[in-house]
């Protein structure tokens, strides 16, 4: 029909999510602007998504009645237009009677974006769309064992330690109960009749929603260290040299996907107004739970590491210099998390990227640089604080000392003003170090 009316399509850029009143889920991927829309001889032009359905050529939504000042009229059966600058108009509607019953309609009546995807949907991507199972709305219960489990290793002599519970509000008590009902329909948690006892609390997302957290900071302090080293990122980073092709992986509740020794178990126990329970998989908020998780993901994907992949605990990037290399190693790699029953969510993945933030850095073929957004902090610090601040400033901003070319000399105005014999004044020059930093 498009190519009837003479119209070109052009591919969304980003894509949508339309729910039906039926609840089925329909996916543009292109849209026409500037399609002529003839009312009563008055051209009323549109822009409207392309479906797939086969009820009806075209659909009308608000934004396009909106833009039109469109009323409509129930009683007389008609749309009103009241078009700022022209003379209003009704547009009478000519058909006695609906052809289709309300019963073939229901699934286009209301249809309305209910979300916006900054990715292609998973059947789009090559390569990964012959992995869906890889990457499930939810995990989908106990992690099978696998070689490493996490242990906690207590100090000697250590005493049970349990906290009473902390008060919560109405809303958060209402929230506990159903992810303790989630937690235990999946079986990461068990009822417990441990003596240790930490209290929970709620902490909130960005979007709103809570986070259940266990403070864990009493048994923490009894742990003895795990030492297993976590990577420098900046040795991370020199692996990447030549690379054009970046694909991120991010786990789904990586945490939850390993399990804790069986002894140990009761250690993890936690109290709340509806009980007392244990953790049988890995809680966030131990102290040795990035030590363990990196443990783990070394030896699952040893083979590739330096390759092209590394891994910081549950992030995964896969790095290539050519597009056909690209595509073989991102079949490898979720080959092996599908081997070893690892998850990651789609939401939080990108794939077959020139470039990508990763660790707080922005990393492509031109090289690395910092990420803007990862460095406000030091951008918008006071440029007028005493001593002590000052030196806080220079240690946060050294991390990034590989970025700027004679750093340690740009920033001596500042450095100087750190030492005890001098007295403390702002100068221009300091001024300028801090702009140049």
């Amino acid at each position: 029909m498009l190519g009837i009316l003479g119209l070109t399509p052009v591919r969304l850029s980003v894509h949508l999510i339309l729910s039906t009143a039926a609840g089925d889920r329909v996916y543009p991927n292109s849209l026409v602007r500037g399609c002529p829309v003839m009312i009563d001889g008055v051209e009323l032009p549109a822009e409207f998504r392309v479906l797939e359905m086969l009820e009806f050529d075209v659909l009308l939504g608000m934004d396009w009645l909106s833009a039109y000042h469109a009323h409509i009229d129930c009683f007389s059966k008609s749309v009103i237009f009241e078009i700022p600058g022209r003379p209003i108009f009704a547009h009478q509607g000519s058909t006695p009677r609906f052809n289709t019953t309300i019963g073939e309609m229901e699934t286009l009546i209301a249809l309305h974006a209910v979300a916006e995807s900054q990715g292609p949907r998973l059947e789009e991507i090559p390569v990964v769309r012959d992995f869906p199972d890889v990457f499930p709305e939810d995990l989908p219960g106990l992690p099978p064992p696998r070689e490493v489990d996490f242990v906690i290793d207590l100090i000697p002599g250590t005493r049970p330690i349990a906290i009473p519970p902390y008060r919560m509000a109405p809303k958060e008590l209402e929230e506990l109960r159903t992810q303790l009902n989630e937690l235990g329909k999946k079986g990461f948690i068990t009822p417990s009749m441990s003596p240790w006892g930490a209290p929970v609390l709620f902490v909130k997302k960005k979007d709103g929603s809570l986070r259940l957290c266990i403070d864990y900071r009493q048994l923490n302090k009894m742990t003895i260290e795990n030492k297993y080293p976590l990577p420098r990122i900046d040795d991370l980073f020199d692996q990447l040299r030549g690379a054009k092709f970046f694909s991120k992986i991010d786990l789904r509740s990586g945490y939850h996907q390993l399990r804790i020794r069986e002894e140990d178990r009761y250690k993890t126990s936690f109290s709340t107004r509806y009980g007392h329970y244990q953790f049988t998989v890995m809680p966030f908020g131990l102290t040795n739970a990035p030590a363990v998780f990196m443990d783990l993901m070394h030896r699952v994907l040893k083979p590739y590491l330096d390759r092209f992949v590394i891994v910081f605990i549950d992030d995964i990037l896969i790095y290539s210099k050519t597009r056909e290399d690209h595509k073989q190693h991102l079949r490898e790699t979720l080959q092996t998390l599908r081997e070893h029953r690892l998850f990651a969510k789609l939401s939080k993945c990108e794939f077959w990227l020139a470039e990508v933030k990763f660790l707080g850095h922005v990393v492509g073929a031109a090289g690395i640089a910092v990420d803007p957004s990862k460095i406000q902090t030091i951008t918008d610090w006071p440029t007028r604080h005493h001593r002590i601040s000052r030196s806080k400033l220079l240690g946060l901003a050294g991390y990034y000392r590989r970025f700027v070319k004679d750093f340690s000399k740009i920033a001596s105005p500042m450095t100087r003003l750190t030492q005890k014999d001098v007295a403390y004044e702002w100068t221009e020059k300091c001024e300028a170090a801090f702009a140049l930093d």
